[in-house]
């Protein structure tokens, strides 16, 4: 479901829109950026713009075996922008860790997601990875046991203390219709809280929503995630994209933030404290929405 709008300029009140959405105010002024943590990103690359300046700390490419950064669909970097761009970020002092799973029209293999995840899990206390963003799902036709590998790995990083976020999909407002990783019990998986703000009422109501097949209560957390302003991977430009995917990486800046405060929080800790300091409190869809500066209070 997700659309774009390219823009060749910065307007800063475009970028605090997403910031004051989910309170995140009183946490700059106290000087918190996410300095320190590294966030790894699986998605369609990333495109050195400038604002990522000296924020991309690897980069491996899983589909065309290139060892430079690029991002040749833009969804990457659109993501990458929205947790730690210098300007718009939600985390600016964090840094990345970028793996290149999706092609150019934003397709790809699972298998390559499965190596990603091996990497990952084989080099997160190397790296000092704390946080995993997924920003996409898997079509229910997938094949069902690569779907259930793809959760498994998920789940055994998210046991090994890398707080794992995913996008909960775009095949709502029907129930469940999270898509794969979303529905997994353990990861935090994130919904929009602004699906109706769109321009075109045949786009409204798009993020998936649960319950799961077991029962459980997805996405848990929503956040911003139409019309959102970030890095194109068009010569240093802007965009706005629409999507669970620009409300994931939303919330993985908003734990950056935390973890700079209160570092080495185990994943179902931060679960918890999520589920304490939401606003407007849902029922039955979700917990609620992101407050940002809630969350540091608590810590």
């Amino acid at each position: 479901m997700e659309y774009s709008r390219i823009r060749s300029f910065r307007n800063g009140s475009e970028m605090d829109r997403v910031k004051q959405l989910v309170n995140a105010n009183m946490v700059y002024r106290n000087g918190y950026t996410g300095r320190g943590v590294r966030i790894a990103l699986l998605d369609t690359g990333v495109f050195q713009h400038r604002e990522l300046e000296q924020k991309i700390i690897f980069f491996k490419d899983y589909v065309n075996n290139k060892e430079k950064c690029y991002d040749d669909n833009g969804h990457g970097t659109h993501i990458a922008g929205i947790i730690c761009a210098k300007e718009c970020g939600m985390a600016p002092g964090a840094e990345l860790l970028v793996f290149k799973i999706l092609d150019k029209k934003g397709n790809g293999n699972t298998q390559d997601a499965l190596k990603a995840l091996d990497w990952i899990h084989q080099n997160h206390r190397i790296y000092n990875i704390k946080i995993l963003n997924f920003s996409m799902g898997y079509m229910p036709n997938a094949n069902i046991k690569l779907q259930n590998q793809l959760i498994e790995k998920l789940d055994m990083i998210w046991d090994e203390g890398v707080i794992v976020v995913t996008a909960a999909g775009n095949n709502g407002p029907q129930e469940n219709s999270i898509t794969v990783p979303g529905i997994s019990r353990k990861v935090i998986t994130v919904g929009v809280s602004d699906e109706d703000n769109t321009d075109s009422k045949k786009e409204q109501g798009y993020g998936g929503r649960g319950p799961t097949s077991c029962c459980i209560v997805k996405p848990e957390i929503l956040a911003p995630g139409t019309n959102v302003l970030s890095l194109s991977n068009i010569e240093n430009k802007y965009v706005k994209k629409s999507g669970t995917s620009m409300a994931a990486p939303v919330v993985s800046g908003a734990l950056a933030l935390a973890l700079e405060k209160k570092k080495n929080i185990e994943p179902a800790e931060m679960k918890l404290l999520l589920y304490d300091t939401v606003k407007n409190r849902k029922k039955n869809q979700a917990w609620g929405v992101l407050d940002v500066d809630n969350l540091m209070k608590m810590l």
